[in-house]
């Protein structure tokens, strides 16, 4: 698998929370639901997204927002807005003095006073950790905007229209096209020329960083050095080493390393393998060689990362 089909393949949905929202300005809402990514996407109106430490992004309509990290953010019609509503894990809705607020309105899956209001943004949650990979998590920035291509429309008019469904296994239906809304926008932001995409998304073009990264993506369990990732490509040690910094922005070693661990982290989630079995699927000698790396990358054994 290379690196952009190991990205793309990580979103899986299980019961995503999915709401129309229809409002009139002002407006505004806080997002603590700890939830590891959203997508949000304008049908009226547009929409400020606000994050602590970070410049505001406007959504218009045709754009969708991908927010990934589960620290909170707001909404508003306009930058700074106050919230008048916050959303709790669980998606409990709570007014700003704190009292309990129900998400009822206009049907199914609709919340708002009236059909017809100025603004109507439409939300998906993917509500757990295991269901977004670590690998994805990390390459995306905390808000990414982007305008709606033609074929990503149709997909997303039929994410709406299907919102309105009751029929049998409809959240089924909405979890697959939530997950084909995010990866289609995915793929149109690293197709596009744009600040903040991977570096290792260009270098898997270069002759020289391109057929390495496959390797190091196809069999990251083997035993690779840098002199044996240079002979991939066929140039000295040093030039690769050169070459690799440059255009992914850190060395091939970390690079290697970084990758084991998103890999480990995600068989941690998904599956009930050994760590001693992990180890060995992602290229470290055991079981205690793994778990000081994962520590001093996450912050956590690997006992208490698969327990969260």
């Amino acid at each position: 698998m290379d690196a952009l089909s190991g990205l793309l393949d990580g979103p899986r949905a299980r019961g995503a929370f999915l709401l129309r929202s229809v409002l009139d300005p002002p407006w505004g809402m806080r997002i603590q639901d700890e939830s590891p990514l959203s997508v949000i996407t304008m049908a009226r109106g547009d929409a400020w997204i606000m994050r602590a430490g970070e410049a505001g992004s406007r959504i218009g309509p045709g754009d969708v927002a991908v927010v990934s990290g589960s620290s909170p953010y707001e909404l508003g019609d306009q930058p700074g807005r106050k919230p008048q509503v916050v959303i709790h894990p669980g998606q409990r809705c709570e007014a700003a003095d704190g009292t309990e607020l129900r998400m009822t309105g206009q049907g199914v899956r609709t919340w708002g006073a009236r059909p017809d209001g100025a603004t109507v943004m439409v939300s998906g949650t993917y509500q757990m950790h295991s269901e977004v990979s670590r690998r994805l998590l990390d390459a995306l920035p905390s808000v990414l905007v982007r305008p709606v291509e033609p074929s990503d429309r149709a997909l997303i008019d039929l994410l709406v229209r299907e919102m309105d469904s009751t029929e049998p296994a409809q959240e089924l239906v909405l979890d697959r096209l939530l997950d084909l809304v995010l990866v289609s926008v995915l793929r149109s932001w690293l197709a596009t020329p744009s600040p903040g995409r991977p570096g290792w998304h260009q270098a898997q073009a270069d002759p020289v960083v391109g057929p390495a990264l496959r390797h190091v993506h196809g069999d990251p369990a083997y035993g690779w050095t840098v002199s044996a990732l240079a002979s991939t490509a066929g140039v000295s040690r040093a030039s690769f080493a050169r070459r690799f910094g440059e255009l992914v922005g850190e060395p091939p070693m970390a690079y290697l390393s970084g990758w084991r661990l998103t890999l480990a982290a995600d068989l941690l989630r998904q599956g009930d393998a050994t760590l001693e079995a992990v180890a060995r699927q992602v290229g470290y000698g055991s079981a205690f060689s793994l778990s000081n790396a994962f520590k001093r990358r996450y912050g956590v054994s690997p006992q208490d990362y698969r327990r969260r």
